[in-house]
């Protein structure tokens, strides 16, 4: 573990679930992960389907006052998403990418970046992403439109990227068939250790 990765203990996991599909393949798989997380650490699980936000409107160039202070389900995401070490977003692929509740979710980052106060960017910062995906096509190149989307975002924001978890099922509890994804899942979040950093 690097000398700046905290240690598992002060490690804060967020889990965006962005299916549209209640306890779908991508939870499934996401939850067959995270029960091997170190016990101190803390997880949070938030479904984007329960906290629906409005459609996206880009002001930025429409001479007003800018974004607002985030209130409702925008503020409830933007806190569990700022008092994160670790946001993993699992989101099955949607015609090759994220699914649209994930999509609308990462839009709302752009304001979150111009809120003054907020200090989004600065602190995201050091914080590493991860992404857990279910594709229905056997060839799992078919994710990396999806992948890449949120390689860049990490990227911009100066996070760190943990790694990427991807499994194949079609149909509703497909995934437990998929025996090298869940193996992979075991292993997934291993560099989170319960030793001490440095």
């Amino acid at each position: 573990m690097s000398l700046d990765q905290p240690d598992a203990a002060a490690r804060r996991f967020l889990f965006v679930l962005g299916s549209s599909r209640t306890e779908g393949n991508t939870e499934a798989l996401a939850r067959q992960a995270a029960a091997r997380l170190p016990a101190e650490v803390e997880q949070r699980w938030v479904r984007l389907d329960d906290l629906p936000l409005p459609a996206f409107e880009d002001v930025r160039h429409a001479g007003g006052p800018g974004y607002a202070e985030p209130t409702g389900n925008q503020r409830l995401l933007l806190d569990a998403t700022v008092e994160a070490t670790d946001v993993v977003i699992a989101s099955p692929l949607y015609w090759y990418s994220v699914s649209a509740a994930t999509k609308l979710y990462l839009d709302y980052w752009s304001p979150w970046l111009r809120v003054p106060g907020v200090d989004f960017k600065a602190r995201m910062r050091g914080r590493t992403m991860w992404a857990i995906t279910v594709i229905s096509e056997e060839d799992p190149a078919k994710a990396d439109p999806l992948l890449g989307t949120l390689r860049l975002t990490a990227d911009y924001l100066g996070m760190r990227w943990g790694g990427e978890l991807v499994g194949y099922a079609n149909r509703p509890g497909d995934i437990l068939a998929d025996a090298d994804a869940l193996a992979a899942a075991e292993g997934f979040f291993s560099p989170v250790s319960t030793r001490p950093s440095g």
